[in-house]
């Protein structure tokens, strides 16, 4: 039977360890204690004699907490279940990103994780991966790679994160307001979240885009920061009244803009969440009210679960989405202490937890490998 994650969270030191190691190469790591009494009647003939598996994790986008927090899910997890994870961020750089799974694909890894792989690239990319055997998981990928035989899909609820943060946009401006749209085009994600934005807008005449701006980049709020500072500069108060931010760095550059402008009449309804998100949201006149957002390193244990099923030889889904929750300003606020992604499932509840795809071996793993 399954059973809720316990945990999601990594701890703030083995963060820190993974931001160190994974910022633009890789990290390797295994457990290595084990314990003998723990019975593999119920574990799959793969993993029967405690031999584990070598998975490489390969993200696109870099440079943020959310990637961190992603790698750290990714990481945690497999380890946990004994196997040995190496990971790699190409820090938005697509020649290194395609440069690093045409090397991993020689190498001797069972399996991989493909995060934001965006272009027709990627699909020659995995489909190699795939004819040399390797099992493959994708998150926030090219949707054209369900065309790619035993691959998996992965994303976070696209239409639902946009529509949480845009439907209280709509309620809180009464459904007449000026915004500026933050949002970049050329990612499967963005792609979906920018259908839901289009619809809004066609059903709620009121709510009228005065500029955007969007860019994916190593500085991509620094440069969102600047990009808003110069439309503020344009637009007197009273001339844009929210924003709306379709990606955490851009509602991270966007709040600082506001604040150093003082023109903290300006709303900001984002999508994505870490622990610099939390804390800009809880300051003191914070513009930020509310951000959509799935927990990024239950999405990378996830992904984990779903590659070591299929290493396993077990059956997994063609796609997956992952549910989306509304983090509200006011919530965070209100609790007596500060809060952060580790104790974030205190106001929300059922964050940072999900049984998808944890199976009673993995458990066994779990206890065998259990440092």
């Amino acid at each position: 039977m399954k059973k809720f994650l316990k945990s999601a969270a990594v701890s703030a030191v083995a963060l820190s360890l993974l931001l160190t190691g994974c910022s633009s190469g890789s990290n390797t790591a295994s457990s290595e204690k084990k314990h003998e009494n723990v019975s593999f009647d119920n574990v799959p003939k793969r993993f029967a004699k405690g031999q584990g598996a070598k998975i490489k994790v390969i993200r696109k986008i870099g440079g943020d907490d959310h990637t961190a927090q992603f790698l750290a899910g990714a990481k945690a997890e497999g380890e946990a279940l004994g196997f040995t994870v190496d990971i790699y961020t190409a820090n938005g750089d697509t020649a290194k990103f395609h440069d690093a799974i045409a090397q991993a694909a020689n190498e001797d890894y069972d399996g991989f994780i493909i995060s934001h792989g965006d272009d027709a690239a990627t699909i020659n990319d995995i489909q190699k991966l795939r004819e040399k055997g390797k099992s493959v998981v994708t998150f926030d990928s090219n949707p054209d790679l369900a065309k790619v035989d035993g691959v998996t899909l992965t994303s976070q609820d696209d239409e639902a994160l946009a529509k949480l943060a845009l439907d209280k946009l709509v309620k809180e401006q009464k459904g007449k307001a000026n915004i500026v749209y933050l949002w970049v085009d050329g990612f499967p994600p963005m792609v979906r979240r920018n259908a839901v934005y289009k619809e809004t807008l066609k059903k709620n005449p009121g709510i009228k885009e005065v500029e955007r701006f969007g860019v994916a980049s190593a500085d991509t709020s620094v440069q969102t920061q600047n990009a808003v500072t110069a439309m503020l500069n344009k637009h007197k108060k009273g001339e844009i009244d929210a924003i709306f931010a379709t990606w955490d760095a851009f509602a991270i550059g966007a709040a600082r803009a506001i604040k150093e402008a003082g023109r903290n009449e300006i709303k900001i309804y984002g999508i994505d969440v870490s622990n610099a998100d939390l804390q800009e949201i809880q300051k003191k006149d914070s513009p930020w009210k509310y951000t959509a957002a799935v927990d990024p390193k239950l999405i990378g244990a996830v992904d984990m679960r779903i590659l070591a099923k299929k290493i396993a030889g077990e059956k997994t889904p063609q796609k997956y989405d992952l549910d989306a929750s509304l983090v509200s300003q006011r919530d965070l606020q209100k609790s007596s202490e500060g809060v952060n992604m580790v104790n974030l499932s205190k106001e929300i509840k059922g964050w940072g937890q999900s049984d998808a795809f944890e199976e009673d071996w993995m458990d066994t793993l779990k206890d065998h490998y259990k440092k």
